[in-house]
């Protein structure tokens, strides 16, 4: 009898563990799947916000919706065929870091071929406006030939800032909305022409004509520099690949040596101060042979 009520108590107590444990690991997966799904609605949530005002400021209308969507599935699908290819979850990870950062790379590099491009137009745009000033056309027609006569990127931003005085938009609060679209020194300096000049009046003609002339010389100064320093950009970018390459010359010569810097904590360690001081390297010779003007 007393073997029959220890064999009871001890299923009981076994049943009772297990829908205890049942219960407290439903309310964790309960708790986790409601704290992923706030996140993913924040994530998403900032994820359109962002893209959505990125890509409109360079005029590239793409749906958020799409994009999250494409997003997602990328940072999914490719870590996880490539672990499955591979094997390596090393490589499964570098693959997930690398679709966080490419994107973001290639948005900023857009972004900043777009403003170069931007920069190199705007002497001859303030000189068509200029011209068209001196000729006796007013403001918002020269402003409108800018539109029509010159390409994209440029045409595209006083395209808005036309269109936005037609709806009523006040003068400066179009200019500021174009200053933040366009975070240029330059366009900075014309936007306080533009403004000095409704407010004080004066000859808008002969200060834009004056600041082409200004960004002009800029520009040349600016393109010696580059010549200048071209020699010492091309070393830094020599002296830091030399290192990686001869580094893989070495590796297919002598593989069993050359592993235990992949195989061993002090080759971690080795790979870890190489990685930190060709990086250090790079920037301090990216830094000296950079010349702000």
């Amino acid at each position: 009898m007393m073997d029959y009520l220890a064999s009871l108590a001890t299923n009981t107590v076994f049943w009772l563990s297990l829908i205890a444990i049942f219960c407290a690991v439903g309310i964790v997966s309960w708790l986790i799947a409601r704290r992923v799904n706030v996140f993913m609605g924040e994530y998403q949530s900032v994820f359109k916000e962002t893209a959505t005002g990125n890509l409109e400021d360079m005029f590239l209308f793409i749906d958020p919706q799409q994009l999250f969507i494409a997003n997602l599935v990328a940072l999914v699908l490719a870590p996880l065929l490539a672990y499955m290819m591979t094997g390596d979850i090393i490589i499964a990870l570098v693959i997930f870091a690398l679709l966080i950062i490419i994107p973001l790379w290639a948005y900023k590099k857009m972004r900043r071929n777009r403003l170069r491009k931007f920069e190199k137009q705007l002497p001859d745009v303030l000189v068509m406006i200029s011209g068209a000033l001196a000729s006796g056309s007013s403001l918002n027609m020269a402003l409108q030939s800018v539109m029509l006569e010159q390409e994209a990127p440029i045409s595209q931003e006083f395209m808005l800032f036309v269109r936005e005085q037609r709806i009523g938009v006040e003068f400066d609060a179009s200019l500021r909305n174009m200053e933040r679209r366009i975070p240029l020194l330059d366009f900075a300096m014309f936007a306080a022409a533009m403004r000095i000049s409704r407010e004080v009046g004066g000859d808008l003609g002969e200060v834009l004509s004056t600041l082409a002339d200004t960004l002009r010389r800029k520009s040349s100064m600016e393109g010696k520099i580059d010549a200048l320093t071209a020699q010492g950009r091309m070393q830094g970018i020599v002296m830091t690949g030399l290192p990686l390459l001869l580094g893989g010359l070495l590796f297919l010569l002598e593989p069993d040596a050359m592993s235990k810097l992949f195989t061993t904590p002090m080759g971690w360690g080795v790979v870890s101060v190489i990685v930190v001081m060709e990086v250090l390297g790079y920037i301090f010779i990216k830094k000296i042979t950079s010349i702000d003007v």
